[in-house]
């Protein structure tokens, strides 16, 4: 759906330069933790945002983040960049952090879907969209729109589809992060799909 440099979690470092980099992490040296911390700590932070609606709790993810890998530098085996495995941790401290707040009522994903009437049709819908996908991720306004209408999804919802359509994870790979089943994903993704383009759709429908 939507991409960005903050979304992919790459370090921008050569080959080499990052072999030393992990190198010097593992020898202690502080410059390399000083490092890591300001090259990859705003698109980490970016991350964390979107799964938790709330500056300091993505700070705080964030930094739970930072402190499990430089505690677990002899798990990083090197198959995959500094970036993308610093990006993965984030993403399990923020859905630690959404798992560890206390309880509130949802928001009911009912309010949120397609209303068909009588007839079977659908209730109060419009024109084709003003804009194709392709239009809507190049232009910025767009891609805030499309930001601020995901945060509105219940949090059990919203997880689902950052994981599977913004974070590109497998159904497979979403259902162990959350604790469910391959089924209850699909499931969930197909009705945060559809709530989104609900919410979306007074905003992106073609006006004559």
């Amino acid at each position: 759906m939507e991409t960005d440099e903050s979304s992919t979690g790459r370090a921008s470092l050569e080959d080499g330069d990052e072999a030393q980099l992990i190198e010097r992490l593992r020898a202690g040296d502080p410059e390399a933790f000083e490092q890591v911390v300001r090259t990859q700590g705003p698109r980490l932070l970016a991350v964390a945002r979107r799964f938790l609606n709330h500056e300091q709790d993505a700070q705080d993810a964030v930094q739970d983040a930072f402190l499990s890998a430089f505690r677990n530098l002899d798990q990083f085996q090197g198959g995959s960049r500094l970036g993308t495995w610093l990006h993965r941790i984030v993403v399990n401290a923020s859905l630690m952090k959404l798992r560890s707040r206390s309880r509130r009522p949802e928001r009911s994903i009912d309010d949120l879907m397609p209303q068909f009437q009588d007839d079977g049709h659908l209730s109060g819908v419009g024109s084709d969209w003003a804009v194709t996908v392709d239009t809507a991720l190049g232009d910025r306004d767009t891609r805030d729109l499309v930001r601020r209408r995901i945060e509105e999804l219940p949090d059990s919802f919203r997880t689902v589809l950052l994981l599977r359509d913004i974070e590109g994870q497998s159904t497979e790979e979403t259902a162990e992060l959350l604790g469910i089943s391959p089924g209850a994903v699909k499931t969930r993704l197909h009705r945060a799909r559809q709530a989104l383009r609900s919410l979306l759709d007074p905003h992106l429908r073609e006006t004559h």
